[in-house]
């Protein structure tokens, strides 16, 4: 059994590399910053050009980027217990196609250009509509939410999204058709304040009441008759964890894009690495999701400098080899 002890060893650990990972993106990119540039800027002592780089453009980059990891590796590791798939991730259920079609189709209607507000709004209103369509779709046949109709319903909303997408770039304009793909492969390039904030809440909200429910998440990843049978109300707790996992996922993809590979390959590691416990997995997969993502978009900004690689496509092509290293280390 893991004592106290070495949880909180772990977590002052993965704090400790957050941080480091942190200071390291800030450093790194276009233009190289030493440590002493990077302390004068947030002190308010460096020329103006480094004053901006920090604290305009890379500090807040750097904290949406945890906060997208950790969104998504919660909301990854909650639907895998709601769903009892360890394959589910948090865009199973037609998210990230709602999303799309919401700031595809402001894009190709030319609304982006009104305000830098109008993708990541359209995005997660996108993302909200499908949640409710997939909901409906699944409670068709009742009252009772069943984890194998939700996933019916997730693939039969996001395919027709999908579909919708496609139409609208069928009628877009070249510029509209690039931004729109740009969008949808990821980027943290636009990140603000704003959009630290429009994340931070939903994620401290959501995450204070899932660790609350991580006894029930446990006994739901065993099975929905084991959980009845100790008192959870089944019901009530499948539907309000779907609910705050599915508005974590529309929140990190309407300040985002789609990242993929984030909220799957965490919860796996962190169950590989230390165990399946939703008391410790939740809080883990927050802060290794962190890391991941803050290693990642600093990559993505470094690697073909100047020019930035979409960090959806980063995620997936370091996340496969990382999956396969973990899935060949638990059989070891």
């Amino acid at each position: 059994m893991t004592t106290t002890a070495a949880v909180a060893r772990r977590y002052l650990l993965l704090t400790l590399l957050l941080g480091l990972a942190g200071m390291l993106a800030v450093r790194v990119g276009a233009v190289g910053l030493t440590l002493s540039d990077i302390i004068a800027a947030i002190r308010g002592t460096a020329d103006n050009a480094t004053h901006t780089i920090v604290v305009g453009l890379r500090i807040p980059r750097v904290v949406l980027a945890a906060l997208c990891g950790a969104a998504l590796a919660v909301s990854g590791a909650t639907y895998q217990a709601l769903l009892r798939n360890t394959l589910a991730e948090p865009y199973i259920l037609g998210v990230s196609s709602g999303a799309a079609l919401g700031a595809v189709a402001a894009t190709v209607f030319g609304l982006d250009r009104l305000s830098p507000w109008i993708i990541p709004a359209f995005a997660f209103a996108g993302a909200l509509v499908a949640i409710v369509l997939v909901l409906r779709v699944a409670l068709v046949a009742g009252r009772v939410l069943d984890r194998r109709t939700l996933l019916l319903a997730g693939v039969v909303v996001g395919a027709f999204c999908n579909a919708a997408v496609l139409l609208f770039l069928t009628f877009a304009d070249a510029e509209s058709f690039r931004s729109a793909v740009f969008w949808m492969m990821g980027s943290l390039a636009g990140a603000t304040w704003q959009h630290v904030l429009l994340l931070a809440v939903p994620l401290a909200i959501a995450g204070v009441v899932l660790f609350g429910l991580a006894r029930s998440l446990n006994l739901l990843a065993v099975g929905e008759p084991t959980a009845a049978a100790l008192g959870v109300p089944v019901e009530r707790v499948k539907y309000l964890c779907f609910a705050l996992a599915s508005v974590l996922a529309a929140a990190a993809v309407a300040v985002s894009g789609v990242i993929g590979f984030v909220g799957l390959i965490i919860p796996h590691a962190v169950r590989l690495l230390w165990g399946s416990d939703y008391r410790q997995l939740l809080a883990s997969a927050a802060l290794l999701g962190a890391i991941f993502l803050v290693g990642a978009d600093a990559a993505a900004r470094t690697i073909a400098a100047p020019t930035e690689l979409p960090i959806g496509v980063l995620t997936a092509l370091v996340g496969v080899p990382v999956f396969v290293a973990l899935l060949r280390r638990r059989d070891d």
